[in-house]
C-alpha cells in the first residue's frame, strides 16, 4: 500500500513539474452546480464565487422504521489565488431534520441541526490536453474531419483535491459518523472530458480516510449545452461506507442569466429502501469576476506571447462549455 501511494504522489508530482502552463480562463461563469461534482478546472485567478442551493429531501428507513424530512442548504465559496491552476473551496452542507421513529407502540418525533459536511480544500489542475495538445485545427472543406473522434479526445483534464472537513461541535452529530473527529483528510482525483457541447466529468473521493468510518464514492457526471443559456444534466453518485452506502441518481437543468449568474435546479433518487431517497434542489451560482489578464508565455506547444486578443476572448466565450459552465 505504502508503495502505491508512493507511486501515486511520484505521478502526480511528473505532472506538476512539466505541466506550467496557465489553464484557461472563460469569461462565462464556470460552476460545478447543479450537480455534486467538481469539474477539473479552477474558477481563474482573482475570481471569486458562490454557489449554493436551497432544498428538501425525505427519507423512508424500512428497517430501521423512521422517516426523516430535511430542509437545508449546500453551498460552495471558491477563490481562484495565485495561479490560474489553483483554486481554494470551502464547501458546506447544513440540515434541519425532522425525525419520526415508529420502533414503539406510539411513534416518536425528533428534530435537528447540524453540518452533514464542512470542508475546506484546495484544487490543482495538473494537466489539461488542450495546453498540452494545442488547439483542433478546423478544417474548412471537411464537415467530417472537424466532428470525427480524435484519440486525443479521450485524453482528460486531470486535477487533485485536497480537504479537511472540519467538526467542531460539542456534540454527537447525527449527521456524520459515530466518533467523527475534529479534524479529517478529504482527497479527489478529477478528470474532464470536453466534446464540443458535451463534458464527462468523474470524481474518485477518498473521504474520512484516517477515521472508524473511511467513505469512498464516485461521481460520474454528463453535462450537456442545450445553447448559450441552457443546459441540462445527468450524474451518477455511489457511496461506500460502514456508516452510509447508497447509490444515487441525479437530474436537472441551469440557466444563464448574466456571464456572472446562473439559476438552476435537479432532482435526486435512489435505488434501496434503507433508505428510500427523494430530494429537490433549487440554486443559484454568482462569481465576481477581478480576473486580470497575464502574458502567456511561450511554451513548446506552439502557444503566443502577449495578452488575449479580442478573438481568443470571444472563442472562450463561445466554448464555456469546455471549461465546465453551461
Amino acid at each position: 500500500m505504502n508503495h502505491t501511494f508512493k507511486s501515486i504522489g511520484l505521478l502526480i508530482l511528473l505532472f506538476v513539474t512539466t505541466q506550467m502552463a496557465n489553464a484557461q480562463y472563460t469569461e462565462t461563469i464556470n460552476t460545478n452546480s447543479p450537480g455534486r461534482s467538481q469539474g477539473a478546472f479552477a474558477v481563474g485567478k482573482g475570481v471569486a464565487q458562490v454557489e449554493g442551493s436551497l432544498y428538501y429531501r425525505t427519507e423512508e428507513h424500512d428497517l430501521q422504521r423512521y422517516d426523516r424530512d430535511y430542509i437545508g442548504a449546500n453551498f460552495q465559496l471558491r477563490y481562484g489565488a495565485f495561479l490560474e491552476r489553483l483554486e481554494f473551496s470551502y464547501v458546506g452542507n447544513y440540515a434541519t431534520v425532522d425525525q419520526t421513529d415508529f420502533n414503539g407502540s406510539v411513534s416518536s418525533e425528533t428534530s435537528f441541526s447540524n453540518f452533514s459536511r464542512s470542508t475546506l480544500g484546495a484544487k490543482y489542475l495538473v494537466f489539461d490536453p488542450l495546453k498540452f495538445f494545442g488547439e483542433k485545427q478546423v478544417n474548412l472543406l471537411s464537415w467530417k474531419a472537424n466532428n470525427r473522434l480524435n484519440w486525443k479526445d479521450l485524453i482528460p483534464a486531470v486535477s487533485i483535491y485536497a480537504g479537511a472537513n472540519l467538526n467542531f461541535g460539542s456534540t454527537t452529530n447525527p449527521l456524520a459518523p459515530p466518533n467523527d473527529p475534529t479534524v479529517s483528510p478529504r482527497i479527489e482525483l478529477i478528470t474532464q472530458n470536453n466534446w464540443g457541447r458535451w463534458v464527462f466529468v468523474t470524481n474518485i473521493v477518498a473521504d474520512r480516510i484516517s477515521t472508524d468510518f473511511p467513505s469512498y464514492q464516485l461521481f460520474l457526471t454528463m453535462t450537456h449545452s442545450v445553447n448559450n443559456k441552457w443546459a441540462i444534466f445527468a450524474e451518477y453518485q455511489g457511496i461506500k461506507s460502514d456508516f452510509y452506502s447508497d447509490d444515487l441518481g441525479r437530474g436537472g437543468v441551469a440557466y444563464l442569466v448574466t456571464k456572472d449568474w446562473q439559476v438552476d435546479a435537479s432532482g435526486t433518487l435512489n435505488f434501496k429502501d434503507t433508505p428510500s431517497v427523494f430530494q429537490v434542489n433549487v440554486g443559484m451560482s454568482y462569481r465576481l469576476d477581478f480576473h486580470k489578464d497575464s502574458p502567456i508565455k511561450q511554451t513548446g506547444n506552439g502557444q503566443g506571447s502577449g495578452k488575449k486578443s479580442k478573438k481568443d476572448k470571444k472563442k472562450n466565450k463561445l466554448n464555456l462549455e469546455e471549461e465546465g459552465g453551461i
